[in-house]
């Protein structure tokens, strides 16, 4: 029997390794991507790349802008941190925070899911390296696979919905290795908050040095370019 799961793919390093997951476990695969008023658009052209190379049957890209809120540097013109230190990166919740964005996210995989006869939600979210975002923890994925079969159809009549995180307790360099195995191409993936207009990762932001140290840790070299600096 064919079971189909709704992965969220953002183009990034972690997405994409959760997509080679829920595939390697036996799941048809329907993407879900968003428009969100992000500073670039770049991350949308590898998740279409990423969905493609992975045999998605189908990859839905969402349009919401969450400019209209603002507060973020993702979604405004608020500088994006650059050069922080691993122990700036660990603590606090960084101006990269978008307010409410996994909920939305999840909202839309979950009416997703449903209309898709769907039973399981997959996403990259990690409680090691996640940069304090607070809707990154277990404790909030639990409440809101909780909420989500209280507030479903499906829910309703049996059909209990499971949002997956398989890469919640591993390290970037662990999650990198996982990916490796499983055949991903990290050269399609991109994961800078800021890369520049050709596309280029900045090397700098929080996301591209977590990134960065995941690769050296994995004992492999990034595959992607990087403008402002040379990946080691």
């Amino acid at each position: 029997m064919t079971r189909t799961a709704v992965v969220l793919l953002s183009g990034g390093l972690d997405s994409a390794t959760v997509l080679a997951i829920a595939r390697n476990e036996g799941f048809e695969v329907i993407a879900l991507s968003f428009r969100y008023g992000q500073r670039h658009g770049a991350e949308i052209i590898a998740a279409q790349s990423i969905a493609g190379r992975a045999g998605a049957i189908r990859h839905v890209i969402a349009d919401i802008d969450l400019r209209i809120f603002g507060s973020s540097a993702l979604t405004s013109e608020i500088p994006v941190p650059k050069g922080r230190s691993a122990t700036e990166i660990a603590h606090g919740i960084p101006i990269t925070y978008v307010p409410a964005r996994n909920t939305i996210f999840l909202s839309y995989a979950l009416a997703l899911a449903e209309v898709s006869m769907a039973n399981d939600i997959y996403m990259g979210v990690n409680a090691l390296d996640y940069s304090g975002y607070p809707d990154c923890r277990p404790e909030y994925i639990e409440a809101f696979e909780q909420m989500a079969n209280l507030a479903t159809k499906g829910g309703v009549e049996g059909r209990r919905l499971t949002i997956h995180t398989p890469l919640m307790h591993q390290t970037k360099g662990e999650i990198i290795t996982r990916g490796l195995e499983l055949g991903v191409d990290y050269s399609q993936t991109l994961s800078c908050y800021d890369p520049d207009t050709n596309g280029a990762a900045c090397g700098d932001c929080d996301s591209c040095q977590l990134r960065l140290r995941g690769f050296f840790d994995a004992g492999v070299p990034d595959p992607v370019h990087y403008g402002a600096r040379v990946a080691t």
